[in-house]
């Protein structure tokens, strides 16, 4: 199996769009890009406007050469509605339009799936909430819908479960570093080698604090004692704050004593981090 992602908030724009390729099967999972509207009072830079349109013509390389496409919610760095035809033939499997979902990402979704209907060719769609799907030997599991936040306030998500027989990989998509025990249950129950995690909101301390962020930590800590897995990503949320790792250095920490290492994207992917949100007021030289 070959991990790798395509485009996170560490790469410098919002998102979480990663490649799985497994066997004779390539997998994309959340095929999008966005960026924050608002940040330190500031609207997007240029060099961040520059670096999305970088990473999403990348992302539709990937999604056009992809045989599975998995969409976890319909927030728009997660899923992109404005391209559908990039998913023409594809299977795409994902959360289910109108259970477990609240009224903004509802409309979304009725929004995407017409657009997918109106293409030529349009995709296989399958609604995935706590269902598991085979192609060619691997197999792909969903969780039940968990809660994109700390509440229901953002909606649901579905995390993924990819595995070949030889390695498992979880994406918890934007469970906002996993508060919630339910958030955590699947990731733990699936006893995987790799995690792709949307680490705690520490750049919001107002809306995130130290309560949840211990809430955080304790369960990323769990994933560590209670499973085999090697490696951790941490990222979207988390690295949206330039002293994100100081934040979480008790992780870090519990990462040596396990022998896991514990990473953003932009270093599991071997590139240089670039935490351009987080940087906003230096960009505008503030």
């Amino acid at each position: 199996m070959r991990i790798r992602p395509v485009a996170f908030d560490s790469f410098g724009a919002r998102s979480m769009c990663t490649v799985v390729e497994a066997g004779d099967v390539k997998i994309v999972i959340d095929p999008s890009v966005a960026l924050g509207p608002k940040r330190y009072g500031l609207p997007p830079h240029e060099i961040e406007i520059k670096r999305k349109e970088e990473l999403w013509q990348k992302i539709k390389r990937e999604t056009l050469n992809a045989d599975v496409v998995i969409i976890t919610h319909y927030h728009y760095d997660h899923h992109n509605p404005n391209e559908p035809e990039i998913l023409a033939g594809k299977t795409l499997l994902v959360k289910h339009p109108k259970i477990a979902i609240n009224r903004s990402q509802m409309e979304r979704a009725s929004f995407f799936l017409k657009r997918l209907g109106e293409i030529e060719n349009p995709p296989k769609v399958e609604f995935a909430d706590s269902r598991r799907f085979e192609f060619e030997g691997v197999r792909i599991e969903f969780s039940k819908p968990v809660f994109h936040g700390k509440d229901e306030r953002l909606g649901y998500v579905l995390e993924v479960l990819v595995d070949d027989g030889r390695k498992v990989f979880v994406y918890t998509s934007d469970v906002e570093g996993a508060t919630r025990d339910e958030q955590i249950e699947f990731v733990i129950e699936s006893d995987p080698d790799v995690v792709f995690m949307d680490g705690p909101m520490t750049y919001l301390p107002h809306i995130f604090g130290g309560k949840l962020l211990e809430r955080s930590l304790e369960n990323v800590s769990k994933l560590m004692e209670r499973t085999g897995v090697r490696e951790i990503v941490l990222d979207h949320h988390l690295t949206r704050d330039v002293r994100w790792r100081e934040r979480i250095d008790r992780i870090f920490e519990k990462g040596e004593e396990h022998g896991v290492k514990v990473r953003s994207a932009a270093e599991f992917g071997g590139i240089k981090e670039d935490l351009l949100e987080a940087r906003r007021k230096e960009l505008y030289g503030h």
